[in-house]
């Protein structure tokens, strides 16, 4: 018992660090890099083959690859990078001892066993069923006891999670309310009790049903109560990679929020709405009633944008605040142009915000309206949205984080550091040009699913726009370049957790990566005292209004081309 109350004081943010939460941090990150790996390799053969050009694998292998670049990215990845995620907000900036350190190590291994059972499934050659796996299509049994299995995992995990804040409150390990990046964590918490017990509603019988134990699964109730699982999971990535926005912004500028009750406000509007935003891939589906299409497109939809926009306007707002206080205050973009730039951790988080909001939010919001999404509905525009959410928003957020839990929690040093601070460019980049070139080929009809664009098997001859094999062929491009990316980042976070340089209080004071006071910003309760000239910030976001409403309306032209009035 000793032993799990052990602890350690970070030298750079005055942090008390719980041994087992170190560990289980390292652990659940350690894993989460890996399956962004194998996942990333799958995802760049999908692109290929979607590349009219190169078409690199055939029919069968092409499925088998999606579905395993779904289920390791949009799942594996992300979700044990979130319970890591977890500990860190709860254990280290509560300054607690994680509570039943036992059943967390269970969980993890119920999540690694389970990935790593979905994985061998799939590779087998006999679960090719997408990231959706819908029915009548079968897996193998056992693709979805691993599913069950890390569900379970990521349940206790959540639970762990839980009972640490309260054991901290009980304990008195902090003072006043919880800090905004643990709330934040609550958030997405929360969500993900909804998320998994939606899986575990569905995956259940659906694993029966493919032990021939139960005869039928009704088609259209699984694609209702999976998107409960596979969208809402999508939200949980939202709260944590927008609490990493606000500890990134503090950590390293020491900024905080503009006001701690309006940026928990627009939390709490997560947790009341924006999970019913799955409703966008129900829009066409006939068994569901007009009035919940028209609530969730309308009255829902907007109250969770809201909790976005609040967010939208908080981080940037915090960041400017924070550059002025620090002198930088010619003008109206001296604080943005004399921000750290060549540190990677900012340039992820900075990056992952602009993107998140010009590509991921406009285009969800405008692809969640009722009229707007049947020109758009299952065409590759969808997966083109979700790049933009996943990939260049929640992707690029916890790069940037691992480049400050490197050496925190590792104690080790970056390597290659040149490398490093390109990096989030590259990849950033490169996921642009995926969701931009997706999204716009899905716009003029190019399908989801279908391994070939030109539909070359097919009994009758499909016209496709030579704009669609200039379009993918872009997507190609930048899918390679995303790819090294996502390489560089791999191959930095592996080295300098291997052979990074130890940081030892002497390194830490030399070469400090966390601002000073930045400890003390992201593990207290309290807002910007003063009211800051935001100038900056509000010509941003008058930016993102301006965008939205044309690109917005575009969107109703092209509605009206397809049903034209007499």
């Amino acid at each position: 018992m000793a032993k799990d109350f052990k602890f350690r004081t970070c030298p750079e943010t005055g942090l008390k660090v719980h041994s087992q939460a170190d560990a289980l941090i390292k652990a659940n990150a350690v894993v989460a890099v890996v399956f962004l790996a194998i996942g990333g390799l799958f995802g760049l053969l999908v692109a290929l083959t979607r590349w009219p050009a190169v078409h690199m694998l055939d029919a069968e292998l092409f499925y088998l690859a999606l579905t395993a670049h779904g289920a390791d990215v949009l799942v594996f990845w992300i979700i044990f990078f979130e319970v890591a995620v977890l500990y860190f907000a709860s254990a280290i900036l509560l300054n607690a001892r994680i509570v039943l350190p036992k059943i967390a190590w269970l969980g993890f291994i119920l999540m690694l066993v389970g990935a790593l059972m979905a994985n061998v499934a799939v590779l087998q050659g006999e679960s090719s069923v997408m990231f959706t796996s819908y029915v009548p299509m079968k897996a193998a049994p056992h693709f979805y006891l691993g599913l069950i299995l890390f569900a379970v995992g990521a349940l206790l995990a959540v639970g762990i999670f839980f009972g640490t804040i309260l054991t901290a409150k009980k304990e008195k390990t902090y003072e006043g309310s919880l800090p905004l990046v643990t709330f934040g964590a609550l958030t997405a918490a929360i969500i993900a009790v909804y998320t998994i017990l939606s899986g575990a509603i569905i995956l259940v019988p659906t694993f029966l049903w493919s032990l021939d134990l139960i005869p039928h699964i009704d088609s259209l109730t699984y694609k209702l109560i999976w998107w409960g699982f596979g969208h809402s999971s999508q939200q949980i990535n939202v709260a944590t990679h927008v609490s990493i926005w606000y500890a990134t912004a503090a950590l390293l500028l020491g900024a905080k929020p503009l006001s701690e009750k309006v940026s928990r406000g627009a939390f709490l509007l997560y947790i009341l709405f924006l999970q019913l935003a799955s409703a966008h891939h129900l829009l066409v589906e006939p068994g569901v009633s007009s009035s919940w299409k028209i609530f969730n497109t309308s009255y829902a939809l907007y109250l969770a944008v809201l909790g976005s926009l609040i967010h939208g306007l908080s981080v940037p707002g915090a960041i400017e605040a924070a550059q002025r206080k620090r002198g930088f205050n010619k003008g109206v973009f001296e604080w943005l142009r004399k921000a750290p730039w060549g540190n990677p951790a900012f340039s992820s988080m900075f990056l992952s915000l602009v993107l998140f909001g010009f590509l991921g939010g406009i285009s969800g919001v405008t692809m969640g309206n009722e009229q707007i999404n049947l020109i758009i509905h299952n065409t590759i525009y969808v997966p083109g949205h979700f790049h933009a959410t996943v990939v260049a928003g929640t992707t690029l957020a916890f790069m940037g984080i691992t480049y400050l839990v490197v050496p925190l929690i590792f104690q080790r040093e970056i390597v290659m550091k040149g490398l490093a601070r390109w990096q989030p460019y590259l990849f950033g980049l490169g996921a642009a040009g995926i969701s931009l070139f997706m999204m716009g080929a899905g716009t003029i009809g190019i399908a989801r699913r279908h391994w070939d664009i030109t539909f070359s098997d097919a009994p009758l001859t499909v016209d496709v726009p030579g704009t669609a094999f200039m379009m993918m062929g872009l997507n190609g491009v930048f899918a390679i370049m995303a790819t090294i990316g996502g390489a560089i980042y791999v191959v930095v976070v592996v080295a300098s957790i291997l052979f990074g340089a130890k940081r030892d209080e002497a390194a830490c004071k030399a070469n400090p990566v966390v601002t000073a006071g930045g400890g003390e910003a992201v593990a207290s309760y309290g807002a910007e005292e003063e009211h800051p000239n935001l100038s900056g910030t509000i010509v941003l976001v008058t930016l993102l209004f301006v965008t939205f409403v044309l690109y917005y309306y575009v969107n109703w032209k092209f509605l009206s081309e397809v049903w034209p009035l007499s």
